[in-house]
This record gives C-alpha cells, sequence and structure tokens, in this order.
C-alpha cells in the first residue's frame, strides 16, 4: 500500500532534521573522533540485530562468501567515511564539513565512469564544474581562516570520497539484498572494524562525560537508523532524483543549527561556495 504524500514527506522532513542535528551532537560529545564513530555504528548495529536476526535469518544463512566480503568492504569504506567526516569537525565550521562531506554524488559519477565504465552526461559534468568552482571558493575562505582549518576541509572530503566507495560497493550487494540485511551487515561490519581501530590506536571507549553518552546514543537511533533508513524508503515511493535533493537540505539545515546553537558565522564567501557546491550537485544527482 502507497503511503499518502503527507505522510511521505511528514517522514521525510523528520529525517532530514534529525540527520542535521549530527555535526551538532558531535560537537557536543566529548569523545575523539574514531570513538564517536565506533558507538555510532557499534549501538545502530546492536538495536538492529534482534530484528535481523528474527525477521531476516533465512537471508543471512544463505549469503555467499563473495557477499560477506562485499559487506567487510563496504563496512571498511563507511567506517573511514565516518573517521574522515568527524575528524573534519574538530578544524572546519558544520558549514564547510557538512556542505564538502554532501559532495559523494560527485565522486559516484566519477567512480562510475572509470570505475563501472558508465558514461557522464553533459548535466553531470557542468555539475561537477560548478561543484569545483564552490569548493574553490570555501576551501580559499577556509585558508584565509588558517592552515587548519583547511585540513579540515580535507578530511571533510576524504570523507565524501569513503562514501562514495561505500555507495558504488553497496551496488553489488545491493542487487540481491533487501534493506535490512543489507545495513544489518553493513553497519556491522564498519562497526567491528571501528571498534579494533579504537582498540589498536588505544582509543579511549569509556570514561565519558554521562551527556557525551546521550549524543552518542542519539546519532545511533538518530540520523542513522531513523535519517538514513527513511531515505532508502522514500526511494520506493519517490524518484531517486527527488530524494536526492532533499537529501541536500542537511547542509543548509546543519549550517543553521550551527548558527544559532553554537555561534559559527556563516561569511559570504562560504555562503556563495556552499550554494555553488549544492547546486552542482542537484544536476549530478539528477541523473
Amino acid at each position: 500500500m502507497k503511503p499518502s504524500f503527507m505522510a511521505t514527506w511528514s517522514v521525510l522532513g523528520f529525517a532530514l532534521i534529525v540527520i542535521s542535528f549530527a555535526s551538532i551532537w558531535i560537537r557536543w560529545a566529548d569523545a575523539p573522533p574514531i570513538s564517536i564513530a565506533a558507538y555510532r555504528l557499534g549501538l545502530a548495529a546492536l538495536l538492529l540485530t534482534p530484528l535481523a536476526l528474527s525477521a531476516r535469518r533465512s537471508q543471512l544463512q544463505a549469503l555467499t562468501w563473495s557477499d560477506v566480503r562485499y559487506a567487510l568492504l563496504g563496512g571498511v569504506c563507511l567506517a573511514l567515511h565516518f573517521i574522515f567526516w568527524i575528524s573534519s569537525l574538530e578544524f572546519t565550521s558544520v558549514a564547510s564539513s557538512v556542505v564538502l562531506v554532501t559532495t559523494n554524488p560527485i565522486f559516484v559519477a566519477l567512480g562510475s565512469h572509470f570505475l563501472l565504465k558508465e558514461s557522464v552526461t553533459l548535466r553531470v559534468a557542468v555539475g561537477i564544474a560548478i561543484s569545483l568552482v564552490g569548493g574553490m571558493l570555501v576551501g580559499y575562505g577556509d585558508f584565509l581562516a588558517g592552515p587548519n582549518v583547511l585540513l579540515g576541509d580535507g578530511l571533510a572530503l576524504l570523507g565524501a570520497v569513503m562514501a562514495s566507495a561505500y555507495l558504488l560497493v553497496g551496488r553489488r550487494l545491493r542487487a540481491h539484498t533487501d534493506l535490512l540485511t543489507y545495513i544489518f551487515l553493513v553497519y556491522s561490519a564498519a562497526a567491528i572494524v571501528l571498534l579494533v581501530t579504537a582498540l589498536v590506536l588505544r582509543q579511549p571507549l569509556w570514561g565519558f562525560p554521562q551527556e557525551t553518552y546521550l549524543w552518542l546514543m542519539l546519532l545511533a537511533i538518530g540520523p542513522q537508523l531513523i535519517g538514513h533508513t527513511s531515505f532508502n524508503w522514500a526511494l520506493k515511493h519517490l524518484p531517486a532524483s527527488t530524494v536526492a535533493v532533499i537529501i541536500l537540505g542537511e547542509p543548509v539545515g546543519s549550517t543553521v543549527l550551527a548558527y544559532f546553537l553554537l555561534g559559527e558565522p556563516i561569511t559570504l564567501l562560504k555562503a556563495i561556495g556552499g550554494a555553488l557546491i549544492l547546486l552542482g550537485i542537484y544536476l549530478s544527482s539528477r541523473r
């Protein structure tokens, strides 16, 4: 049964609000980036475990070794995405970080062209060019603010590259697995990678202030489970281009929240650059 227009957009609107809070909660969490990422994916995987084991036991048992390899690879890419992006928030502003990390549709288009031999349309090429100009404006503005800020921008871009790799790898596994099985496998793989990384690098996994555990739980339930799952659910009822455009509201929402909750100013150069990046992503994602 197809949901009503009001129900669909209410779900998407709520998901967008929740995802926009992710960077704010990360800033408020008093924990290292790897620890934050490990909790976000670990708690999400734990919450999915009872549902996946009860409702998708037969699908999990039917997985091949090839499926497991792709799930592990996707988990590694997703883990690196969060490590890079969360680390970027320690150096650059929420506006720059969130705008740059959402450039993954551009990297997906490039990866599809060079790795999967898919053609790049004129619209996609123009979108990439516009986003590059916007990225240079944001980077130039942050360079004037100091080299550490520019380092944060670079980490956010690396986060976008890893998110793109995660999506490209996920194509193979998602082709024959349902949504619940897929996210359970990849979230669990990413959580294991992050946990091992935290232990090897001796990053703390406990002993944080009590409020930090609240932000970590909200990150797992909100942006990870509610937000991303809602957008994946919407793909069944709306065109992919429509969903992609709605997701572009995250940088706008995060920037506004950072202005009011964190007191981060929005410079004219950053606003123009960010708008060009979002326009380029829109044109690219229309494909």
